[in-house]
This record gives C-alpha cells, sequence and structure tokens, in this order.
C-alpha cells in the first residue's frame, strides 16, 4: 500500500498505524518529527504532478482542509481519493478508523483505543465558561458553527459565543469580539501562531488560554492526550 496525505492529522495517524505506507505528505504536516517522505506542497496548492508521480494507491483528504478542484484533478489522473468529514469528537474517531482500514493496518491500532477511552471518561464539567476562539487575525477570524474545534471544547466545558454563526469561520471585527464579553478568549498556535505577544493584547481585560492548535484541531493520535493538555492551557488562562 502507497498513501499521500494531504491532511497534517492524517499523516500521524497512517505513520503511526501502519509503518511505511505513507509516501508522500504535505509542507505542513510535522509530526512525527522524523518523518522521511516526499514533501507534495501545501494542503489548499498541493502539487498534483508530483502526487501523481508518486503512484500511490490512496490519496487522503478532508472536505475542509482541501479544495475540491485540486480533489477532482487527481480523481481525473486515475488516482484513488479518500475524502473525510471531521464535525465532531465521535465523527473523528469513526473517520480515523475508516482511514486507517483503507491504508491496511491489520487491526484497530492501540492509540485509537486509547484516544476513545480518553474521553469517553471525561467528567461532566461542574462549571461552563463562554469563549470567543480566534484562528486568525487581519483580519480576525473565530469559530463559528459546526466544527471539530468547537465540539472539542464544549466537552471541556467551554461554550463557543459564535457557535450558532451561520458561517464556520466568520470574519468579525475585533471591538464585536470585545463586547461580547466572554469568560475567556481561546488563542490556538495554528493555523494564525498565536503567542503571549501577539493575541492577548487585544483583548485586554480578559482572560486568555494559550492553547496547543494541534490539541485543538487535529484529529488523530494526539486525541490521546488532548484532553489533558488543552484542560490544562484552559486552567492556566490569564488576564
Amino acid at each position: 500500500m502507497r498513501v499521500v496525505s494531504l491532511v497534517p492529522s492524517l499523516t500521524e495517524a497512517v505513520t503511526a498505524s501502519v509503518p511505511g505506507a505513507l509516501v508522500g505528505a504535505t509542507d505542513w504536516c510535522t509530526h512525527p518529527a522524523d518523518l522521511d517522505v516526499v514533501r507534495i506542497g501545501g494542503t489548499k496548492n498541493p502539487k498534483v504532478d508530483r502526487i501523481v508521480g508518486l503512484a500511490p494507491d490512496l490519496v487522503l483528504a478532508n472536505e475542509e482542509e482541501n479544495r475540491e478542484p485540486d480533489l477532482a484533478a487527481l480523481r481525473d489522473a486515475g488516482l484513488n481519493v479518500l475524502v473525510t468529514e471531521v464535525r465532531d469528537v465521535p465523527q473523528a474517531f469513526r473517520e480515523l478508523e475508516r482511514v486507517v482500514a483503507a491504508c491496511g493496518a491489520p487491526a484497530r491500532p492501540r492509540w485509537l483505543d486509547e484516544a476513545e477511552a480518553a474521553w469517553s471518561r471525561l467528567p461532566e464539567p461542574g462549571t461552563r465558561r463562554t469563549a470567543v476562539v480566534p484562528v486568525w487575525r487581519r483580519p480576525w477570524m473565530v469559530l463559528g458553527r459546526d466544527t471539530f474545534a468547537g465540539d472539542v471544547l464544549a466537552r471541556l466545558g467551554i461554550g463557543n459565543l459564535y457557535g450558532t454563526h451561520p458561517e464556520r469561520y466568520p470574519k468579525v471585527p475585533l471591538q464585536e469580539l470585545r463586547d461580547s464579553a466572554p469568560d475567556l478568549v481561546v488563542l490556538p498556535d495554528e493555523p494564525y501562531r498565536f503567542t503571549a505577544d501577539d493575541g492577548p493584547e487585544a483583548f485586554e481585560g480578559l482572560p486568555c488560554a494559550l492553547v496547543s492548535g494541534r490539541h485543538l484541531t487535529w484529529y488523530g493520535p494526539s486525541l490521546t492526550q488532548a484532553p489533558h493538555v488543552l484542560a490544562r492551557a484552559l486552567r492556566a488562562a490569564r488576564r
């Protein structure tokens, strides 16, 4: 089995589940750190000719991260493209099981069992807080409706103030975000790399939690540690 992944989280999942199957991955596929495969460009601008040249049996994609014209070009070239859709944690587990099976995993990987167990034994949050969750600035964009990251946070007791917005990633003026008066501002380090010096200063007077984007938005082996890692970062939020 020869696999090309256009999704960083799926790259990590396949590498952990079917060693040696992956032959190509995007420039944004950073885990595992020692990944040694052909790089095929970005998630939004993959080099189709390079992918075709690798002669993969399967190309892994995601309906949100990858563009349909690129996927159509791969199909037109005769490649088999598996497209995932992940909008919440249970769906992530179902799609991950489908992906690793399609890639030739001989059995359900142990990390997937451990990740599902980690999320199933989460206690009911004692208190719930509201949050805005920027994912970009210049312009400011936040999590809106029907997102995997929004469901992750909800399971940790954080309600997304823009969770019912008509758009999934709405552009919202900064003053409106401030005026929404959230209990918390959640600032991940991807896709925009928010840091202690870049992000919290825009929300003076509001507690800000700097969180791992990989643990908030990736669906793969990182889900095993995500509840603990994110809960710790949310507790550490400071004004």
